[in-house]
């Protein structure tokens, strides 16, 4: 190992990788990116009180952007997030050609990177630590692990997530890992600020200590879950289960169908941007989108609406 990397540091005690972060859907109009409405919502949610959004997640189905079309989109969160810390989603398998990418992000005012296992070829943990190891290296901001399994066939072990914490830009952990023991472990270790990544184990993580969530729910109804958040890091869980319990039924209907289409159903709903998703995902389906509207009523605009 580099002797650059012999110093542990302690992340988790930086304030950045904290609190509610907002992973941006990508607005489409007629194929094409909605600069216009990405602006304004990114405006909008800037203003709520969260402390960071992240560009092409996801949940900003960046797998179907092409890097052109995934810097524009940097570029107009950068322009509209009113100097809230931006981090930037990247993926991939073939290691020369994400750290080229990592090289080329480096011209970005970026709070970190969002960076998950290699997705498909499955490597080893051995592999797992050489690829977030030389990104990191390759990096000139943090790395913020994003551990989803299900998403890329990877699972990385408790031990190597301790491993890659020794690296003074690996910083945080998405946690989408569904290990309970993993993640009680990453936060009872304290280098890495553990950010709850499924939205519907926010509450479980941040009661336990964690250091707060990415949450594509939050979109809507932002200030409540800014304000849930602040209440589980205060240990106010009474108040705090009052607020959850309020949010819980729309978090479980916005991952009822493929994430983001129920979300994009509620925005669009809204008047934010057009129900418009890039193939294959589909819109939500017709019955879905009568349960939203059920849950919502009329009140959905104005809590939209609400900075």
């Amino acid at each position: 190992m580099p002797s650059s990397l012999s110093q542990p540091t302690s992340p988790a005690a930086d304030a950045v990788f904290s609190g509610l972060w907002i992973p941006l859907v990508t607005p489409f109009r007629d194929g094409a990116v909605d600069h216009p409405a990405l602006a304004a919502m990114t405006a909008t949610l800037a203003q709520s009180g969260v402390s960071g959004l992240v560009a092409c997640g996801s949940t900003g189905e960046a797998a179907a952007l092409d890097k052109a079309e995934q810097l524009a989109v940097l570029e107009t969160v950068l322009g509209a997030a009113q100097g809230l810390p931006v981090v930037m989603g990247l993926s991939g398998y073939h290691l020369g050609q994400t750290v080229a990418w990592v090289q080329t992000l480096a011209r970005y005012p970026l709070a970190g990177l969002l960076v998950p296992a290699p997705h498909y070829i499955r490597p080893g943990q051995d592999g797992l630590l050489h690829w977030f190891r030389t990104l990191a290296d390759a990096s000139h901001v943090p790395l913020v692990i994003y551990d989803i399994p299900y998403r890329t066939g990877a699972t990385l072990a408790t031990e190597t997530l301790l491993a890659l914490a020794v690296h003074p830009r690996i910083r945080a952990i998405k946690d989408c890992g569904g290990n309970p023991a993993k993640t009680q472990a990453l936060i009872a270790d304290g280098r890495l600020a553990v950010l709850a990544g499924e939205d519907a184990q926010m509450f479980t993580t941040l009661a336990l200590g964690g250091t707060g969530a990415i949450a594509a729910s939050a979109h809507w109804q932002a200030p409540q879950f800014v304000e849930l958040v602040a209440l589980l890091r205060a240990g106010d869980l009474a108040a705090a289960r009052q607020r959850w319990q309020a949010l819980q039924p729309w978090v479980e209907l916005c991952f009822a169908e493929p994430n983001p289409a129920p979300l994009k159903a509620v925005l669009a709903q809204a008047g934010w941007m057009r129900n418009e998703l890039r193939a294959p995902m589909m819109p939500a389906s017709q019955g879905l989108m009568e349960r939203l509207q059920r849950l919502q009523h009329p009140q959905v605009v104005a809590d939209l609406s609400r900075p």
